[in-house]
């Protein structure tokens, strides 16, 4: 072995001056081990061009499963979308090298079902399967494995002849099919923005930015060169919409640019037009990956990953029969490119509409590729806008007949866009459909989201047929769905629940479900036990999913009831949303906040409320699966579990989202006495620890303790809470040993001091002292097994469901 026994830093080293000594090997690709680079001078400006992204590695390794690794981690980062990719990517350790051609796996990164969630390093996730097989077999194939001892002349020639150096000036980057995307993404910055269009009046006719890049990606000299593009440039104007008139000539419309093409002739000068030819028809053909980001979550275009599609349609089978593809019709009417119809075998019996014609132009692509579907069961339809006589004849027959409505199964993942949240950027156009101004009072608020009015219109006009398709969980559970759900009088047959980041560009931790409805049982919907899978595909657990509509009401309601408006605050307790996904938004606070929620003021009599509040909220971490629990009004078992309230004030007191500060007011939140911290002098506020204790007095200046009854009695703490103080004190006390520490801080001031902030003034999450990480980490490790206590309890008294 050449490189034995040495680290990985020392091997890159080594094998930079072995290998690649006259490369700029310094630069630093996002988390890529190993860049080789080229400096080239553009317009005077010196500009790097990567030749390789490589992994490495020590000792002897599996190079395909390095560089496979290697493809999860820019995947993952989207490193391609922010660089422009290298000719290769490759991998070394301490015996050899071995390299995969970039354009050889580029199209992995564009894969709709692919989820790149997956942990790199995890060689047993299916991800990392499929492509480490392409890797592997590129490399045998291809010969591209070089060992140093015995191929070491072989290696050098071939870095010679692959690495190409320029003349270190002016040199204009060539684009392939490798790198026109990321070149697309810098063109949006800079040309775009000077182009003179309406560019929501051009969506709305089907033509995208991407089809302005094309024309000029695709030309010479400033004129396109293919004459099949939806737009043409020509010198320096742009055309598009050229139809033939009655004289058998074009009617063009034409538009220009802002800045007099300056913008344009500066980008451009940057790279190489047009592409070589070879790559022309791949570049066309591969228009869906210019789709903005907007236009897929108004279409949809949250691509069903293909382990959910087989999922789903094994559930199909489940519920409607072994042959159920050849006893019913189906009909996906958000179909998009159709790969959620991929894997079924009757083609006669398929229907796929979708919204824009280009999605129909893929699809007639595909089927010409083998998609088991018939041409003219493919059509563009707004199922939004258009009317059911636009539809092919065949299927309206379905429609019409009402027997055999109740064998269609309207077979979706309908888009998620809402008016109201972050979903989509053109949520401000959610509502202006027809369906929705026909069924607005049926939907109600749920009418803020497009995949509620795919379900109305296919309810009230489909009436009878089955409904399988995957959306969140808010048409089931959220409070602004309940007028909808009493007029949505379907059987919910069964239901399967995964996380929705495995959906292409879906962010964030929620559960999205599929469901299977029976629209010819009228039923209202009350409760469904779900399988719960994750990204390997096994069922790992049921929970149950609730409308909540049979209950007494939410916390928030429960908490209202305890509202005190006399004066003697010693606090606010920041409610917000009774479900999980606003837990980072409870917190207690020295005064009310401007933000829109729930503001409780806390005093004496509604302290163990508040804290009863905040216990339950903060005691269970959220989840992607738990994201939509709501949280209940309790029974009035809580009220005699003295226990559980004190845990609960003892978390409270402890837990990070008590944020009480010294800085704004008194602190009546120091659960010591100065005596128990050896504090250096007074606290200003002692109600704290005298309300722990039961030795609150009457004073007779009508202050804060000038109250009607007190409590007499020392509160009892179970043993996890006294090990939650115990682990408070010795953070308090070591905090009063620090030279000018503040008498009267409190805990959120403590942290403040020793973790600081950063520049945009949000606390740091770690310390540089030492002692003081290991009392904090203690007091976080007690404060978790103090959570698990209360955890059960929260069930046991009806502030959640199972």
């Amino acid at each position: 072995m050449k490189y034995q026994n040495i680290k990985e830093e020392e091997i890159k080293n080594k094998i930079t001056i072995d290998y690649f000594k006259v490369y700029d090997c310094t630069k630093i690709i996002g988390n890529v081990d190993f860049c080789v680079a080229i400096s080239q001078k553009s317009q005077n400006i010196l500009e790097q061009e990567s030749l390789l992204w490589a992994e490495a590695k020590t000792g002897n390794s599996d190079l395909s499963k390095s560089i496979t690794q290697l493809i999860l981690t820019i995947g993952k980062a989207r490193t391609f979308d922010k660089f422009l990719p290298p000719n290769m990517l490759g991998a070394f350790d301490g015996e050899k090298m071995a390299f995969v051609p970039y354009n050889e796996i580029h199209d992995i990164f564009y894969v709709n079902d692919f989820n790149w969630n997956v942990t790199p390093s995890n060689h047993n996730s299916r991800e990392f399967k499929l492509i480490h097989e392409k890797v592997k077999n590129n490399i045998d194939e291809k010969s591209l494995l070089f060992y140093y001892e015995k191929d070491d002349t072989e290696l050098k020639n071939f870095i010679k002849d692959n690495f190409k150096i320029g003349s270190f000036e002016f040199n204009k980057t060539k684009i392939d099919k490798n790198n026109f995307i990321t070149i697309y993404n810098k063109w949006l910055e800079t040309v775009k923005p000077t182009i003179i269009v309406n560019w929501d009046m051009a969506k709305k006719s089907g033509i995208i930015d991407g089809d302005f890049y094309l024309a000029d990606l695709l030309s010479s000299e400033n004129t396109s060169l293919k004459d099949n593009l939806y737009v043409l440039l020509e010198r320096d104007k742009y055309y598009l919409d050229r139809k033939l008139n009655e004289l058998g000539m074009f009617n063009t419309q034409s538009t220009g640019f802002t800045d007099k093409q300056k913008a344009h002739t500066q980008f451009w000068s940057k790279y190489e037009r047009p592409p070589k030819e070879e790559y022309w028809d791949y570049i066309v053909g591969r228009r869906d990956l210019l789709v903005p980001q907007d236009i897929r979550e108004r279409k949809g275009s949250f691509f069903t990953p293909q382990i959910w599609v087989e999922l789903s349609q094994k559930y199909l089978t489940d519920t409607l029969g072994e042959n159920w593809q050849d006893e019913y019709y189906i009909w996906d009417c958000a179909a998009g490119t159709g790969n959620l119809l991929a894997g079924l075998t009757n083609k006669k019996n398929i229907w796929a509409s979708t919204l824009d014609r280009q999605d129909v132009d893929v699809i007639h692509d595909r089927i010409k590729n083998g998609a088991n579907l018939w041409k003219n069961n493919v059509f563009q339809f707004d199922f939004l806008n258009d009317d059911f006589t636009k539809l092919p004849k065949n299927l309206q027959d379905i429609i019409n007949n009402p027997e055999k409505r109740k064998k269609l199964v309207v077979y979706i993942n309908p888009p998620y866009a809402e008016s109201n949240g972050k979903v989509s950027i053109t949520r401000s156009n959610v509502h202006n459909t027809k369906i929705h101004k026909k069924y607005s009072s049926q939907l109600e608020k749920v009418g803020a989201e497009l995949f509620a009015q795919f379900l109305a219109r296919i309810y009230f006009e489909i009436s009878g047929c089955k409904i399988a398709h995957f959306s969140t969980l808010k048409i089931i559970t959220a409070t602004n769905s309940t007028t909808f759900r009493n007029e949505f009088l379907a059987k919910l047959e069964k239901l399967f629940v995964v996380p929705a980041d495995t959906f292409d560009n879906v962010k964030g931790a929620f559960p999205i479900g599929f469901f299977i409805w029976d629209t010819n049982q009228k039923q209202k919907f009350e409760q469904i036990k779900a399988q719960v899978f994750t990204i390997d595909k096994k069922q790992h657990k049921e929970k149950y999913f609730y409308s909540y509509e049979n209950k007494k009401g939410k916390i928030n309601d429960w908490l209202q009831t305890y509202k005190d408006n006399t004066n003697n605050y010693i606090g606010t307790l920041m409610a917000d949303a009774p479900d999980f996904q606003h837990t980072n938004l409870i917190a207690i606070q020295s005064k009310k906040g401007t933000r829109h929620g729930i503001y409780f003021q806390i005093n004496y009599y509604n302290l163990l409320i508040a804290c009863t509040y905040f216990g339950v909220r903060h005691c269970i971490n959220p989840t992607w699966l738990n994201d939509r629990d709501q949280f209940l009004y309790p029974k009035d078992s809580w009220e005699k579990d003295i226990e559980f309230q004190n845990n609960c004030l003892a978390f409270t007191l402890f837990y990070g989202q008590n944020k009480i500060t010294s800085s704004v007011g008194t602190n009546h939140w120091i659960p010591f006495t100065e005596y128990e911290v050896d504090a250096k002098e007074e606290f200003e506020s002692d109600f704290m620890s005298k309300f722990i204790t039961g030795k609150l007095k009457y004073k007779l200046n009508g202050s804060l303790f000038g109250i009607d009854e007190i409590r007499k009695v020392s509160i009892e703490f179970s043993q996890e809470a006294k090990e939650v103080f115990e682990a408070g004190k010795i953070l308090w006390t070591y905090y009063h040993k620090q030279p000018n520490c503040n008498a009267n801080a409190s805990l959120y001031d403590i942290r403040s001091h020793f973790q600081g902030r950063n520049e945009s003034g949000k606390m740091n999450h770690k310390s540089e002292d030492n002692v003081y990480m290991q009392y904090i980490n203690v007091l976080r490790e007690k404060l978790k097994v103090l959570a698990k206590k209360i955890e059960p309890k929260v069930y046991e008294h009806g502030f959640l469901l199972k």
